[in-house]
């Protein structure tokens, strides 16, 4: 029980930093780098998988990964750039806030019902995959439509 709300608090505390940092961000022009390198970073947390206790079957990753895609669609939805002073900006949602909170709630859910079937290690690996996985994609989507605004903006 102390692991459950430990791993809660410390992914509540996460979610708040992602939420303020996005807000924070939104202040300043996007570029490539910005946009690349959240998931590079994020990368080095997969080294969790070395430990046999957050080690998943492949079953496993394949929910995670197709959950965050759906996930991510969300936020793909939602992320808008625009162009101020010749600069691109990415416009502020208010769905990642949603999504990062769902998140977390669905995290506390899921390990309540199947907390005596799957350890808190499987459980932490399977929702590194997913928010990996979703943040891939959207990160991969937002490249896309940057790349796509700032080529129109050259012409």
């Amino acid at each position: 029980m102390f692991w459950l709300v430990a791993s809660t608090v410390a992914a509540a505390f996460m979610a708040s930093l992602m939420i303020i940092m996005r807000l924070k961000a939104a202040k300043k022009p996007a570029s490539i780098k910005k946009i690349i390198l959240p998931p590079l970073f994020m990368s080095t947390g997969a080294l969790m998988f070395i430990f046999p206790a957050f080690q998943v079957r492949w079953i496993q990753v394949l929910e995670a990964v197709t959950l965050g895609i759906i996930c991510a669609i969300f936020l793909i939805k939602t992320s808008k750039f625009e162009v101020r002073d010749q600069a691109i900006y990415l416009i502020p949602s208010k769905a990642f806030a949603f999504i990062l909170i769902g998140l977390l709630l669905f995290r506390i859910i899921f390990k309540l019902i199947i907390g005596s079937t799957i350890s808190l290690g499987e459980t932490s690996g399977m929702f590194f995959i997913l928010a990996f996985g979703m943040i891939v994609t959207w990160r991969l989507s937002m490249l896309y439509k940057f790349v796509k605004l700032e080529k129109s903006m050259n012409y």
